[in-house]
């Protein structure tokens, strides 16, 4: 079963999203907020195997590794969900009679 996103964590992204992009009026700014939402999502990573490699040099705590980790994964998880709704909104698209 792949993993939902809660109402309440998709008004806080889009909220989020439109708190970067400034009012929002604009259009075109779809990409964008999807190409700042992959690179915080890399970024997470990033910092989560940066945390991880510290806690194994003996530098981070545990507690640091866990939040780290858990905040990557939560960004795979609505990245996975979004892509998944994107997808089966293709899949509606393209059953539409013509």
């Amino acid at each position: 079963m792949p993993p939902t996103l809660a109402p309440v964590q998709a008004a806080a992204a889009y909220r989020a999203t439109q708190a970067q992009a400034g009012t929002g009026s604009e259009g075109g700014d779809f990409g964008a907020a999807l190409q700042r939402a992959m690179e915080d999502a890399v970024d997470l990573g990033r910092s989560a195997d940066a945390a991880s490699t510290q806690a194994l040099l003996g530098q981070g705590s545990v507690t640091d590794v866990v939040l780290a980790v858990s905040r990557a994964e939560m960004a795979l998880q609505t990245a996975t969900t979004l892509r998944d709704k994107v997808v089966a909104a293709y899949q509606d698209v393209m059953r539409m009679p013509i």
